[in-house]
Parts: C-alpha cells; sequence; structure tokens
C-alpha cells in the first residue's frame, strides 16, 4: 500500500489546514521519525528561504511562490502600481485610491493635500497605515493634517469617503486568489469568499469610531454590537459571497461588469509583479484581495493580504475557508507517484534524490531516439505525450524488505519542474515542454470552486506561454471589459439558466468556462 501524503506545519499552524488534510487521509511530519526530505507540503505563514526553494523535489510543494511582496507590502504595492500607472496610464490602472508613501512622499503628499483643500468642494478624508502591519493595527482616519501622527513607515491614502452601503453598514470584499503559476501566469479566484461588515452605522462626523469604518474582523469581534441584529447585515459581521450575490439580485443589480471589474484588477494587480518572480512551479500561492464597491459600484483595491487568516470566528468562516482549503490542496494536483516520495531514493545509503538530471535526461532522449528508429517502418509508434517525461528511477521499498527494485514511473508534469542538482540548486527542465502552454495543454477551468480567470482567451494564452507579454495582455483585458460594457445580458439565456439552478453571472462573474459564453450571455444592445 502505498505511503500517505505527508504534510508539515510551520509553528504547527494553521489548525484548519492540519484539520482538513487529515480528514482527507494525509499524515504529519514528525522530524524524529521521517527524513527531513521525506514530506509533501510545507504550509507557512511566513516567506521561505531561498535554499528551500532551490532544494525542492519533485514530489514537493510550497504555500508561497517567492518574491511577491511586491504587491503584499503596501508601500511595494503602491509603487508598482505607480509605475504601471505610468507605463500604461491612470484610466487602466484607476482603481487604486490616490496614495502616498511616508515620511518619503510628504512634500507631495502636502502639495496634493493643499490642493484639494482649496479646489474640492466636500471635506477630503484621508486613512493611514503602516507598511508591514495587518489586522487594522495602527490605522487611523484624519481630515485635518495635524492629526497626522506616525512613528514608522506609513502609506497615507485618499479615504473613500462614499462606499456602497447595506443597511447603513460600510463593508468591504474578501477575495481568494490563487496563482498556479508565475511562468506561465495561471490565475483561480473562488467562488467563495467572505463579505466584511463593520458593526456600527457608518458616519463621518466620528472618524475616530473605528468599529465604523473599519471591516476587519478581528477588531468588530470585539465592538459592542457584534453579536447584535443590525439590520439586513443580521448578528456577526461577515456573510458568504454567495449571500451578497443574493443580495445584488433582490435590488435588481446587473452585476456581471461589476464583477469583470474586480477580475481586471486583480489580473492587472498580478501583472506588476509577473515577470519579476522567479519560476517556481511546485508553488501554489493563496492571496487574499480586498476590495471596497462605493456607491457608484466603482470597485477599489484597498490591499492584498499574504497568508490571509484561516482562523474560524463564525459559520461564514467555516462555510467558505474549508472549502477553500480542500479545493487548494486540490489545486496543487498531487498523484498517487508523489506518496512514493519514501522509496525515491535509499535511505541512509544515496542522499541524492534519485530525479537527476542532466545525464539522465539526455539517455532518455538518445532512448526516445532509437526508439523511433526501431518501429520507423511500423504503425504502431505513438508520439509521447507532450506533457509527460518516464524517469527510471532506483527506489528504495520499505525498510523492512531486504531488496531494492528498479520501477519506471510516469511523472505526469503540470508545469516546469526542478531537476535536483544537489549544491548547484534547480535547474528548469523543458523536457516534453510542459512550461508550453498551448491549445493542447490548458490548465483546467475549474477545480472545486476555484474558477480559473486567467488565462482566458486564446490570445492570453499565448501571450502566457512564458513570460508574460503585458502588453497584450492588457489590451486583451481592455477588448473584453469594453466588450462587455457594451452588451446587456441576454433574458432569454438568464431564464434558462436559471431554471437550471445557474445563471450566466455564475459563469462570467469568475471568467466565462470558454471564450463562446461571452456570445452566448450577451447580445448587441
Amino acid at each position: 500500500m502505498a505511503a500517505s501524503l505527508v504534510f508539515r506545519l510551520h509553528d504547527r499552524g494553521p489548525e484548519l489546514v492540519r484539520e482538513v488534510l487529515l480528514e482527507r487521509g494525509w499524515e504529519e511530519y514528525d522530524g524524529r521519525k521521517q527524513e527531513e526530505e521525506d514530506w509533501n507540503l510545507y504550509w507557512r505563514g511566513s516567506t521561505f528561504r531561498s535554499s528551500e526553494y532551490h532544494n525542492l523535489l519533485p514530489w514537493q510543494r510550497l504555500n508561497h511562490h517567492p518574491k511577491t511582496a511586491g504587491i503584499t507590502r503596501k508601500d511595494s504595492l503602491v509603487r508598482n502600481l505607480r509605475r504601471m500607472r505610468a507605463t500604461f496610464g491612470s484610466s487602466l490602472y484607476d482603481f487604486s485610491p490616490t496614495t502616498f508613501i511616508l515620511p518619503n512622499d510628504f512634500t507631495r503628499f502636502l502639495a496634493e493635500f493643499n490642493k484639494l483643500r482649496l479646489t474640492s468642494g466636500p471635506a477630503v478624508y484621508w486613512i493611514c497605515k503602516p507598511v508591514d502591519l495587518s489586522r487594522g493595527r495602527g490605522i487611523f482616519i484624519f481630515e485635518d493634517i495635524k492629526d497626522l501622527v506616525y512613528d514608522c513607515s506609513v502609506i497615507v491614502q485618499r479615504y473613500i469617503s462614499s462606499p456602497l452601503l447595506i443597511s447603513g453598514y460600510k463593508f468591504d470584499l474578501r477575495i481568494y486568489v490563487c496563482v498556479k503559476s508565475f511562468h506561465p501566469l495561471t490565475v483561480y479566484i473562488h467562488q467563495e469568499g467572505l463579505v466584511r461588515f463593520a458593526t456600527e452605522k457608518y458616519n463621518l462626523t466620528s472618524l475616530s469610531n473605528l468599529f465604523a469604518h473599519l471591516t476587519n474582523t478581528s477588531i468588530n469581534k470585539f465592538g459592542p454590537f457584534y453579536k447584535s441584529e443590525k439590520g439586513r447585515v443580521g448578528q456577526g459581521c461577515k456573510w458568504t459571497m454567495s449571500k451578497f450575490r443574493h443580495f445584488l439580485r433582490s435590488q435588481d443589480i446587473n452585476e456581471v461588469f461589476l464583477w469583470q471589474r474586480i477580475n481586471n484588477i486583480i489580473t492587472l494587480t498580478l501583472l506588476t509583479i509577473a515577470p519579476t518572480v522567479p519560476s517556481c512551479p511546485n508553488c501554489v500561492e493563496l492571496f487574499g484581495f480586498d476590495v471596497l464597491i462605493d456607491s457608484k459600484f466603482k470597485p477599489w483595491l484597498l490591499e492584498v493580504n499574504y497568508s490571509p487568516a484561516l482562523t474560524l470566528d463564525c459559520q461564514a468562516d467555516v462555510s467558505v475557508k474549508k472549502g477553500l482549503i480542500g479545493d487548494l490542496i486540490d489545486l496543487m494536483n498531487y498523484t498517487s507517484t508523489d506518496s512514493l516520495r519514501v522509496r525515491a531514493y535509499q535511505k541512509h545509503r544515496h542522499r541524492q534524490p534519485c530525479f537527476n538530471t542532466l545525464p539522465l535526461l539526455s539517455t532518455l532522449k538518445q532512448n526516445r531516439i532509437q526508439k523511433k528508429k526501431k518501429h520507423k517502418k511500423t504503425s504502431q509508434t505513438r508520439p509521447e505525450a507532450p506533457d509527460t517525461l518516464t524517469l527510471w528511477c532506483c527506489v528504495a521499498v520499505a525498510p523492512s524488505l531486504p531488496v531494492v527494485k528498479v520501477k519506471e514511473f510516469k511523472i505526469i508534469l503540470s508545469s516546469q519542474i526542478f531537476v535536483h542538482r544537489g549544491s548547484q540548486g534547480p535547474i528548469k527542465s523543458r523536457v516534453g515542454g510542459p512550461a508550453a502552454l498551448n491549445a493542447q495543454h490548458i490548465p483546467p477551468v475549474r477545480v472545486g470552486g476555484f474558477i480559473r480567470t486567467f488565462p482566458f482567451n486564446a490570445a492570453t494564452l499565448k501571450a502566457s506561454q512564458h513570460e508574460p507579454d503585458v502588453t497584450t495582455i492588457i489590451q486583451e483585458l481592455q477588448k473584453l471589459t469594453g466588450r462587455l460594457a457594451s452588451c446587456q445580458l441576454s433574458e432569454n439565456m438568464r431564464t434558462r439558466e436559471e431554471s437550471a439552478g445557474k445563471d450566466c453571472f455564475g459563469s462570467l462573474l469568475w471568467g466565462p468556462k470558454d471564450p463562446s459564453m461571452l456570445g452566448r450571455c450577451f447580445k448587441p444592445s
């Protein structure tokens, strides 16, 4: 019987990940009983060291890509969005409020502050946030510059003072985004997410009342009205995204264009770092995108969260997060081969893993050439699948057995693999062309609740084959958005889809199943 898959948690958490994996039959890593390499998934809330990326073995996964702080640290996100705005135009990258990094940008902020104070009709409010803190810590809102006091690096951002309200309460959306790969860029968004409410009614005359202005659960769960019934919001401070979609429908809001704009925000934000993130296909990253919708239904990006919270504070958390983690594990694409990791090298004899290296790849190439020559005149020869690679490995059987056998393994490659080369670090193997994403090798549209939103058509598929072609991708996004903006939902299609238990919105919310869905769901005005 094949060995179980093994997970390793840094600092014993998060508990939800442990619970989900144990329920799925995994076992937890125990350094006293197992070898250092004997794990399949290493989960950390913090960053991994460079050496941990370099020494990854084919059966191992990490829950972070390297160097993604460019969007998850507030000041870095500001700089990257500012750079993209300068390159591609402010009309495209218009989804982030005017922001300054202090103290470096203080002179620029002061000039903007004074200009708005003289030219703006209504009062202008600002929000100050420490660049590297989470859970609402250190955040305050101010109108007068005399109230701006800080003792660390902060961002000062124009406060969106006219948010969309539900029963008078402010809210934002926590959207879960999984980047399966940056090379090629492959993005999934989970259909379920969280709607996070402030627990006191929105009121600009009381800027110091964080329970009215901040939606962080870590703050609002200690508010005096957390457990009270709050109009349509109800008790607590969270809804599921499904409940929010029902709310939008109850208000007769055509939300398709809204969700496409949110999709665009996510893609455009990821494009700010996609070309610079090192390729590491054994990694999967879960981001938490926080989006605020204003009273005109324009979505605004507030921040991107690294290791979004997986604590279970209420029933909405349980409904959303448990399924989210299960679907994320499925997206990591483990196979039965991965459970054979214990037998992939001879314990206590050969420390070098058997997935090695250029001589092996050269031998494979020669074998394929000889095989083709041998069967040249027969019709039985079949070209090998472009995404498979046959590796002959010395496999150590269970320690209790005295013999060593040689088995043939077919490793299904979902993307580039790192072939271990000892102290020389990883090399990228393009054998079989797994990284050359093409029409014959398209990432699955759906894995559980995760829906692929990028690439979303043939042009973006081609533009993301190796290094992201940012210009082409942005052009395709603009075409899609323009097409949606100039179309209206077909009532016949809506009725037909709703009668089947789903609707056109459900398909387009997180990206169409295929490009032709746009034609089926929309018709010219």
